[in-house]
């Protein structure tokens, strides 16, 4: 920062009050979530969106699921997994029912046919990973995802 309480942007020009929009975190994120959208779109199998997929991955990881842990599990409020699960169901990807531990909840499990989808899809997304970081060394690569898990 200079003395007048301006900072040199990228441009070069003064920024004023030294708030400059690309330098800050928020916005960074937000681009890069862009350019990774953008890739992840147009390689994944069966159009699957990037929530559809996190939720089939979790369950293909985890096994059954209630509905309310897999939610928390990839963070998704309850309004928000119900949505994702019915939409999944009604393309035949999960199936649901009573959970056998409690039969208040809804259990989640990846039918046969979501499991040879998100098999699919597992592969497409590792592939989407190594093109999202690729402007960046292996060592980057391991900084930034410990970094993005620390303040998650």
């Amino acid at each position: 920062m200079q003395k007048s309480g301006k900072v040199k942007s990228q441009a070069g020009t003064e920024a004023p009050g030294g708030y400059e929009l690309d330098a800050q975190v928020g916005f960074l994120l937000r681009v890069a979530m862009q350019r990774h959208t953008s890739i992840f779109m147009s390689h994944m199998v069966d159009e699957l969106t990037q929530t559809q997929f996190a939720v089939m991955a979790k369950l293909h990881e985890v096994g059954p699921s209630s509905q309310n842990h897999l939610g928390r599990l990839v963070y998704l409020d309850a309004a928000t997994i119900k949505g994702v699960v019915d939409r999944l169901g009604l393309r035949g990807f999960v199936a649901t029912g009573a959970d056998p531990n409690d039969r208040r909840r809804r259990a989640v499990s990846l039918t046969e046919k979501g499991s040879r989808v998100v098999e699919a899809a597992i592969r497409v997304a590792a592939d989407v990973t190594t093109k999202t970081l690729r402007p960046l060394t292996v060592d980057e690569q391991r900084t930034l995802t410990r970094l993005l898990k620390k303040i998650t």
